[in-house]
């Protein structure tokens, strides 16, 4: 008994000493050197962690006596660990009460080593798994506990807690279907993922117009997967090679242009008629707008009712969507319901990949089946459904051909290069030449 205080006096001694040497530890780093720097976080990284393990150890000692219990600890805690108020009181209770609970013999504050408290506990005593984590590893085991056999579980936990300590819980999480692939009883994963699906959701658009559409989405891993390979090849960076210009966008706005790439693709693919519109959208918009390209139409008739689309954004989407104008006059009375814009047929858009092959925009590689037929000249302004008035363009730079308004010279045999379509890339290009064309308003088509 004499020995053990002894000894606990010495150790709350060099505790009060590495007090006394942390106190104001960052007013002699300013001499140090870059080699000094790296050795002494380490150190301080190791001694706390290791005072870590020695406060979940205090918790541990005054749980297994019945000093504190229940409830309680978490309260003792924060009351005598004033840092732990801050967060993680009750993440050190959890792990003391169930080291309590867990213990045998005289030594009740001894778990089983092979079972999972007590190999949680060995890497929270040692300083490997702060108490939080050590908390999130009991949690997957439990979880998964039922659906392992029981002569693997040691082996689980110990691969949860290596996992756990090297690369965080995010990690830890990620490794369970591994797991149960590998563990589990026959079936199991398979089980998983069917009681999965059930959670697997995509919520209704939270619509503003004027800024971003926001969804909710949570899929399977096979959905996901499936989701993931088709994105992979639409939402690489896609850099010009051609013209040298880099592709710039952010990796979400890749992605989210890939997924509305599927969805056009797929609108195109399972489309019934002769038109093989890739959607089809009723809009309310001025006859003056429509005729001039300016200010916005409303969209009816579907959940995204009362979103607003740029007049400039209508001329594109004419290009591939059944676009049906209700138009309205000086006193916003409607004035007449147009007939849906003429698209590509299917077999003009055949045509168009076994001549086009591509996207026709400058260095770009897409394939003409990720392509969509655009008018060249716009059908609002009076351009022909026809294929000499057509060119194919990938959904990126669809987008920029009419942002930027560029035009392109269509020919009937192909260039030293086998390209049928040769795109004009200064700004406004497609104003200049419409204006030489025709006059600069075309009487739009609202039958």
């Amino acid at each position: 008994m004499s020995t053990g205080t002894i000894e606990l006096a010495e150790r709350r001694a060099q505790l009060e000493a590495a007090r006394e040497a942390l106190t104001g530890f960052g007013e002699a780093l300013s001499t140090a050197s870059a080699a000094e720097l790296t050795d002494v976080l380490a150190l301080v990284d190791t001694v706390a962690a290791l005072a870590s393990a020695a406060r979940v150890a205090v918790a541990v000692e005054a749980t297994g006596r019945g000093e504190v219990a229940g409830g309680e600890v978490a309260a003792w805690l924060r009351e005598n660990a004033p840092s732990l108020r801050q967060g993680g009181a009750a993440a050190v209770a959890r792990i003391a009460l169930e080291v309590s609970a867990a213990g045998s013999g005289l030594t009740r504050r001894d778990p089983d080593p092979s079972g999972p408290v007590g190999q949680v506990w060995v890497a929270v005593r040692d300083g490997w798994l702060d108490a939080g984590t050590g908390c999130a590893v009991l949690r997957e085991v439990e979880r998964l506990r039922p659906m392992l056999h029981d002569e693997a579980l040691p082996t689980v936990t110990d691969a949860l807690v290596d996992l756990a300590a090297t690369s965080g819980t995010t990690e830890m999480r990620r490794l369970r279907p591994a797991l149960i692939a590998r563990y589990g009883h026959d079936g199991e994963l398979d089980d998983l993922h069917a009681r999965l699906a059930c959670a697997a959701r995509l919520s209704s658009p939270r619509i503003e117009s004027g800024d971003l559409t926001e969804y909710q989405l949570a899929m399977t891993p096979e959905q996901a997967a499936t989701l993931e390979a088709a994105l992979g090849p639409l939402s690489a960076p896609a850099p010009n090679p051609e013209t040298g210009e880099a592709d710039l966008r952010p990796a979400g706005q890749r992605r989210v242009e890939a997924l509305t790439e599927l969805c056009l693709a797929a609108g195109s693919a399972a489309a019934a008629t002769d038109l093989g519109a890739a959607a089809t959208l009723h809009v309310t918009i001025a006859l003056a707008d429509l005729q001039a390209g300016t200010g916005a139409g409303e969209v009816l008739d579907t959940v995204a009712d009362g979103t607003l689309l740029s007049a400039e954004t209508l001329r594109r989407l004419a290009c591939d969507a059944a676009l049906i104008p209700h138009v309205l006059g000086s006193d916003d009375q409607p004035l007449t319901i147009g007939r849906v814009l003429r698209l590509f047929t299917r077999a003009q858009r055949r045509h168009l990949g076994l001549r086009d092959r591509r996207c026709t925009f400058p260095g770009c590689t897409a394939p003409a089946a990720w392509a969509r037929a655009h008018h060249v000249r716009h059908w609002v302004d009076g351009g022909a459904t026809d294929v000499a008035n057509a060119a194919l363009l990938c959904q990126r730079h669809h987008t920029t051909v009419h942002r930027r308004r560029l035009w392109a010279e269509v020919r009937q045999r192909p260039d030293q290069h086998g390209h049928y379509v040769t795109w004009d890339l200064t700004d406004g290009s497609y104003d200049r030449a419409l204006a030489a064309l025709s006059p600069p308003q075309a009487e739009p088509h609202v039958a």
